[in-house]
């Protein structure tokens, strides 16, 4: 049976970075590694902070899942643009500090959530459209850099998903997100093609900040492959087109 992620992936994991390009978005990924947690972990709490996913959604995703998330306390919701529209710092010094009120309010959750010894896994849906509507790719890796510290410190664990417009030249973000994280999971289309029994594959690599790996690695030579049904996601072996959920 396969199945991703595993639970050692959303749990104690570091900070996860995760990469997706248009003919692959990975939104079904971020959805995942939230019902494990969820479903794996009893003392539990996911805080996703959203650029692009709607509560909406993820509730509607969720119940597909059969997972209740109205008035769930496990589960908290932060809109970033509003959040960082409604701060009162501005830019300083050249620096942008519209993001830091992020990192208050996320301070405040995850200090409440160590002293109840809760497992805590942060999800920040979407950096690059930041990126795109006017944050600098300095003060976007401070800010990445600013989730890592505040994470580490509690024993959470962090995902952000970065999309890649070009493979060939994925920019100095993606570098720079590369150096700081423990995982890399590249979410990608079939080098052949589109197919109507593939949505598409997924690797997970090692990254530069992590010693010790309690997960298998996949390369690109031995990559998961997945379908994407009206109830979720199916995963299989690479050359295989029997996929459990």
């Amino acid at each position: 049976m396969q199945t991703f992620p595993p639970s050692d992936l959303v749990i104690g994991a570091g900070f996860v970075l995760m990469t997706d390009e248009l003919p692959a978005p990975a939104d079904f990924l971020l959805h995942r590694f939230l019902h494990v947690l969820i479903r794996e972990a009893k003392q539990s709490n996911c805080i996703f902070l959203s650029v692009s996913e709607d509560f909406d959604r993820i509730k509607t995703v969720a119940s597909k899942a059969s997972l209740n998330l109205v008035q769930n306390a496990k589960f908290k919701f932060v809109d970033v643009i509003k959040a960082s529209e409604a701060s009162p710092e501005k830019a300083t010094g050249g620096a942008d500090t519209r993001l830091y009120s992020i990192i208050n309010l996320l301070s405040l959750h995850i200090g409440a959530m160590k002293a109840a010894e809760e497992q805590t896994l942060v999800i920040l849906d979407d950096i690059a459209s930041l990126e795109w509507i006017g944050f600098s790719t300095l003060d976007l890796f401070r800010f990445a850099r600013a989730l890592k510290a505040l994470c580490l410190k509690s024993g959470a664990t962090l995902v952000i998903r970065h999309h890649i417009l070009d493979v060939s030249e994925p920019g100095h973000l993606f570098r720079l997100l590369l150096q700081l994280c423990s995982y890399h999971i590249e979410v990608c289309p079939l080098a052949s093609g589109r197919s109507g029994a593939v949505s598409g594959e997924l690797c997970l690599h090692s990254g530069p900040c992590k010693s010790e790996f309690k997960n298998r690695l996949l390369s690109r030579t031995s990559a998961l492959q997945y379908r994407l049904t009206d109830g979720g996601a199916m995963f299989f072996n690479k050359g295989t087109s029997e996929g459990v959920l």
